[in-house]
Formats: C-alpha cells, sequence, structure tokens
C-alpha cells in the first residue's frame, strides 16, 4: 500500500517528510491540507480523525497513523531504510547524538520557523523578537558544532558519522529558509557550509525557497 502524507508544500515540516519518502524511495501520496489560508488543519474534522494538536505532517501506514515531524522520520528511517541504516545508525551513541538534534529540530521549529509565519503568512500574535533571539541562539549552537567537529574529525554532518542522518534532515529546512523570517545566516558560516552541503545531496528535491543544486 502506498504511505499517505497529510501534506502542505510550503511547510518545513512536511518537506522533510516527502523528502526522507524520496530518499528511501518510499511509494507514496500527498493529501493535501489547506494550511493557509483554509486553516484546515485547525478544523473540527481534522483535529477528529487526523491530528487533534491540529499539527502537520501526519502519515497513514497501512493504517498506523503517526504525526510529528521528527517522530515520523524516525519510523520511516527505521522501516524501510537499507540494511546499512544509514539515516538512523543503530550505534546506540549515534542514536543518542540523533535525539539530542531531534530535539534542537523541535527548539527550530518553535523560533525559527515562527519568525517565517510571522513574516511570510502574517501570524501577527507572535513574539518575534523572542522568536528570532530563540532562533539565533539555537543556530549558534549548531554553527560552533559544526564548525569544532569538522576541525576535530573532518566530518561535515551533525552526528559523528560520515554521511548524514535524519537529524541533519530535520534540523535543515528552518535553517536554510531562516531568510524568510528576517533572520540572516551571515554569522554562521559552519551553518551556510552546512546547508551549502546538504543541498547538494544526490536526490535533493528541495521545496518553494530551498532549491537543488544547480550543476557544477
Amino acid at each position: 500500500m502506498t504511505v499517505q502524507l497529510y501534506d502542505y508544500p510550503l511547510s518545513g515540516n512536511c518537506f522533510k517528510v516527502r523528502q526522507m519518502l524520496l530518499w528511501l524511495g518510499v511509494d507514496h501520496a500527498s493529501v493535501p491540507v489547506d494550511f493557509h489560508p483554509g486553516r484546515e488543519h485547525k478544523s473540527a474534522t481534522f483535529l477528529a480523525t487526523i491530528n487533534p494538536l491540529g499539527q502537520l505532517p501526519v502519515i497513514d501506514d497501512e493504517g498506523f497513523v503517526l504525526r510529528d515531524a521528527q517522530a515520523i522520520l524516525v519510523y520511516l528511517a527505521s522501516r524501510y531504510d537499507d540494511p546499512r541504516q544509514r539515516w538512523y545508525p543503530a550505534d546506540p551513541k549515534l542514536r543518542g547524538q540523533v535525539a539530542m538534534w531531534l530535539a534542537m529540530a523541535d527548539e527550530i521549529t518553535r523560533t525559527a520557523s515562527a519568525t517565517r509565519l510571522h513574516d511570510a503568512l502574517g501570524y501577527t500574535h507572535l513574539d518575534i523578537e523572542a522568536c528570532r533571539r530563540g532562533a539565533r541562539a539555537a543556530f549558534r549552537v549548531l554553527d560552533d558544532h559544526l564548525a569544532e567537529q569538522h576541525a576535530a574529525t573532518g566530518l561535515r554532518w551533525l552526528v559523528a558519522a560520515p554521511e548524514p542522518t535524519i537529524a541533519d534532515l530535520a534540523c535543515f529546512p528552518y535553517v536554510a529558509l531562516a531568510g524568510e523570517g528576517g533572520i540572516s545566516l551571515d554569522e554562521f558560516p559552519a551553518l551556510r557550509r552546512w546547508v551549502w552541503d546538504f543541498r547538494h545531496l544526490p536526490g535533493f528535491v528541495g521545496m518553494s525557497g530551498i532549491f537543488p543544486a544547480g550543476p557544477a
């Protein structure tokens, strides 16, 4: 059967799941949800039958319904990745690191995604300056970690592994879209390089505002 993805094309969290499904080669179909301006994700029907939290994305995999982008990434990589377990490594230390950065992805969504909702979609009830401060603090942690890890080991991804993991995918979109929320990456050189590297991964498809790298 086909995995059903309740989807909104401008959502960075939905992008994470779309990209993971494509990288894993999982047959899937998008179920469009009118997030803006229709706010279908807050409708009584959606809340009662899809996600009581009124959030996207949600997947339905042969009747198994799962919400939350980070949880979905863990599930998809656990079920559909090849035996190498590239995207969600089996090593306990690496899995601990993945979990740590998935928590950071939630913080990035809380802050950097909120600035984008404010600037691009008119969510004026948000404390925009607090969100920007929080996003910059999260970006500083990411930038310092990436720079220090690369200097010490030559590795260029969030987890101490030679290939990207779901940790990178989870943190990526709202960093790459930070400019749409009025946050420049100019002061975060290691983070900018990481975004560049991620966009150059084979099979990267991107979304509006995050385009695949062109030919060299």
